[in-house]
């Protein structure tokens, strides 16, 4: 009688469990939701061309940033000039192939505004900002050129809250890719 009761019991624990597996899985917060976003995020690097530096990295922490960069926030539509090396673009119908050699190096002109380069620079920072000051210029829109005054073309209200996780990866992200020289692409800046 022991015996039937425990195993019954060990019967019950199991499809508890089993059940609890995949209900997690389909909540949209388990870890099999953010395994699928990294896959994504580097996947997108690889199968664009964009060679990650992933030495002393957390391989998916970048791979979330980059799917947060490139299939979410959309930085390449104004950090890249111009984004797409198609012609027409890929808006228009040509494949998606995107602007290597300018990849989120800034110089998309908006008017009086100029994108900013937010590749990693000499100091190997991304847009030369430490990650405490990145996220300041994501929360606030402070202009790091100029400080007190607003940046005016970035989106900054849309993206102000997202988690510090995101802000992170995305940061991780983009001290991972290549720098890109000063002034080669766009509008040079001063």
């Amino acid at each position: 009688m022991r015996a039937n009761l425990f195993i019954g019991a060990s019967i019950t624990l199991l499809a508890f469990s089993a059940t609890m597996a995949v209900l997690r899985a389909d909540d949209g917060r388990g870890d099999n939701d953010g395994d699928a976003r990294v896959r994504v995020g580097l996947a997108y690097a690889r199968d664009q061309g964009i060679h990650l530096n992933l030495k002393g990295r957390n391989r998916e922490v970048v791979g979330l940033g980059s799917y947060l960069v490139n299939a979410v926030g959309g930085c390449q539509d104004c950090h890249t000039a111009p984004p797409f090396t198609q012609d027409p673009y890929a808006f228009l119908g040509a494949p998606k192939q995107i602007n290597i050699a300018c990849y989120l190096a800034g110089g998309q002109s908006f008017g009086p505004f100029v994108s900013r380069d937010i590749t990693p620079w000499e100091n190997g920072k991304p847009a030369g900002l430490s990650l405490k000051q990145f996220m300041h210029v994501i929360r606030t829109g402070e202009d790091p050129d100029n400080p007190g005054q607003v940046l005016q073309v970035m989106p900054w209200p849309v993206y102000q809250t997202m988690t510090d996780d995101d802000l992170r990866a995305i940061y991780e992200y983009l001290s991972s890719i290549p720098p890109i020289n000063a002034n080669v692409c766009g509008v040079p800046s001063e």
